[in-house]
């Protein structure tokens, strides 16, 4: 089997196992109609199908669905053989038979608590299975099986549940809380000083023993330049020339 088609299979498979319950063996409730093109289509229900699922299945039928094939004539002598080798599921139709989809869904009821994955062909019961919460529904597409993912019946149905836990578990949480005198309110936080690595140290002041003078900048002195204009300058050449 393909990869993906496994992992479809597991996919449907895990959602009945976790919302409704169902365990290995798998129990397929199975008509003639799913017997006659199995036997057309040269496929054993007994060796494939627990290979297809995965796991172990016990296939089970009803005497209604025995007696309704024997009633459609000679022509189904090879379907019927196939489904007498089943164990027979006691119904409650016995002495006042009924056809095979009406006590299928008789037994399946309103909820389906037999955990039974109903193997069918006929279109008219597929489509009221599909209407009923937690069926898993098992059919034949020439020679391959498929068991069809949950219907949108199951999954509300498994969504109301999930709902439902939820708030019944809120419902201990809070009665374990007042029991124990825990309150939810939220405690205000401390605020937390700086972080000490992050900070920078603290200079140290000077003591009074050992002051820290400043050393003053000193002013540098400036010579100041007397400018002699140029016909004083030339006067005293010629007075110390006389001279």
């Amino acid at each position: 089997m393909k990869v993906k088609r496994y992992k479809k299979v597991n996919k449907n498979l895990r959602f009945f196992i976790n919302n409704y319950g169902f365990r290995q063996p798998y129990q397929i409730l199975t008509d003639g109609t799913f017997c006659y093109c199995a036997l057309n289509n040269k496929i054993n229900i007994a060796d494939n199908i627990p290979r297809y699922l995965h796991g172990e299945i016990k296939v089970l039928t009803t005497q209604c669905a025995i007696i309704e094939m024997e009633n459609l004539g000679s022509k189904l002598n090879g379907a019927l053989k196939i489904l007498k080798q089943y164990g027979v599921h006691k119904c409650g139709h016995e002495g006042k038979p009924i056809s095979a989809a009406k006590c299928f869904l008789k037994m399946l009821g309103n909820s389906n608590e037999n955990h039974y994955v109903i193997a069918t062909q006929d279109r008219d019961l597929q489509n009221k299975v599909r209407t009923i919460p937690g069926v898993p529904l098992l059919y034949l597409h020439l020679k391959t099986p498929v068991l069809e993912k949950p219907s949108d019946v199951s999954l509300n149905d498994a969504k109301k549940k999930i709902s439902i836990l939820c708030e019944s578990e809120k419902r201990e949480l809070e009665e374990l809380k007042k029991q124990s005198h825990i309150d939810d309110k939220p405690k205000r936080r401390k605020r937390k000083g700086p972080n000490p690595l992050s900070c920078k140290k603290k200079k140290s002041k000077p003591t009074i023993n050992n002051p820290i003078t400043k050393k003053e900048p000193v002013e540098k002195s400036k010579r100041k330049r007397i400018k002699i204009p140029k016909h004083v300058r030339e006067m005293l050449l010629k007075t110390n020339e006389e001279k």
